[in-house]
């Protein structure tokens, strides 16, 4: 494991994946591939693992999760709660709290914004990958501000791998609690109009000839989360025709609080009966999905925004990427072999029946 506190996104590929966890990994590798992704860096698991020796928490936290795969679900919610106070409260070590600030000053530098608005996103080894995706079981944090704040919301990630749902799922998959390791990302919020996610498939059916793109007003986290009923598209991946579009209703938008952090309010009915996404913002944006796809050689879940103080195409960010995990695991047949299947079920049901 390499011996850095921090990586920029610029340093950062797959092969890094064990010190920067699969979120910063993907970030990582799409500016290597030229996609329009806000800057930023990632706080490595080589920092998490540090913190936890030179504190000696590692001697302390772990042995609080020994059998508790068989504990019930509101013991281990007792043990998870101890384990993440415990993390919250022990002092970060110097070395680290004084890289973490560097870079993000450095990122408010690059940028030319003082106080720059960053999101903090946990970036855990086991995240997105494709036969078992941790995705959203660790903690995300928008709009922070500030080196101290971005500190504790760091920390904050690292005790979210403490997560009830995350210990548990650990416990299902069969992951050991004391190798899982995380990465933190900081990256540049975008001041989004609109966000949503991405899919280079249907969902409903694996349909790889399809882009399903949701859309909504302000922060994509109101989509992510389930908080509003997004605009809805069906685009032919082969023409960039929209199929199938759908009016959300959209009544709640996820926006940045007067000094930090977000808050939901409502949306205004003009905008309830508008489309949050242009028909070149759509093009724009399975174009870039297509690439990532490409690039993946898998169907990708694509978290974007737009943002509402630049202009067209360069206001089209790519957010997240990572691989699709339903119907990528289902094995692609050919008409002929669907056909074949239907076949061979006919001819068996035959068979059986007369020799019933």
């Amino acid at each position: 494991m390499g011996k850095k506190f921090i990586y920029w996104f610029e340093e950062i590929s797959r092969k890094k994946f064990e010190q920067v966890g699969g979120k910063n990994a993907s970030l990582g590798e799409m500016v290597q591939m030229g996609t329009r992704v806000p800057p930023g860096f990632a706080v490595t698991t080589y920092a998490y693992d540090y913190f936890l020796r030179k504190s000696g928490l590692n001697k302390e936290i772990f042995p609080m999760l020994e059998g508790s795969k068989s504990k019930g679900q509101r013991e281990l919610a007792e043990v998870c709660k101890k384990v993440r106070k415990t993390i919250i409260n022990a002092p970060l070590i110097d070395e680290i709290s004084i890289e973490i600030g560097k870079a993000y000053l450095k990122l408010c530098d690059n940028v030319g914004k003082k106080d720059l608005p960053v999101a903090v996103r946990s970036s855990a080894t086991s995240e997105d990958l494709p036969w078992a995706s941790f995705a959203g079981l660790q903690d995300t944090y928008l709009w922070i501000v500030g080196v101290s704040e971005v500190i504790l919301k760091v920390k904050s990630c690292w005790a979210s791998l403490f997560s009830d749902r995350a210990t548990s799922y650990r416990n299902d998959m069969g992951f050991s609690h004391d190798r899982e390791k995380i990465s933190v990302t900081v990256q540049k919020m975008v001041n989004s109009r609109s966000a949503g996610v991405m899919f280079t498939l249907n969902p409903i059916n694996g349909d790889r000839s399809e882009v399903a793109l949701n859309s909504s007003w302000g922060l994509g986290e109101s989509v992510v989360s389930g908080v509003v009923t997004p605009d809805e598209f069906m685009i032919d991946k082969a023409t960039l025709k929209v199929k199938r579009k759908t009016l959300g209703e959209k009544d709640k938008e996820i926006v940045p609080a007067e000094k930090s952090g977000v808050i939901t309010r409502e949306v205004d009915e003009a905008r309830r009966a508008a489309f949050s996404v242009t028909k070149e913002e759509i093009d724009e944006l399975v174009k870039m999905g297509i690439r990532i796809e490409e690039h993946y050689e898998n169907p990708t879940d694509i978290e974007w925004a737009v943002d509402n103080d630049m202009k067209f195409p360069d206001n089209i960010f790519i957010l997240q990427a990572r691989p699709e995990t339903v119907w990528s695991k289902k094995k692609q047949v050919t008409k002929e072999e669907e056909e074949k299947q239907d076949t061979d079920y006919v001819i068996d049901l035959l068979t059986r029946f007369f020799k019933s």
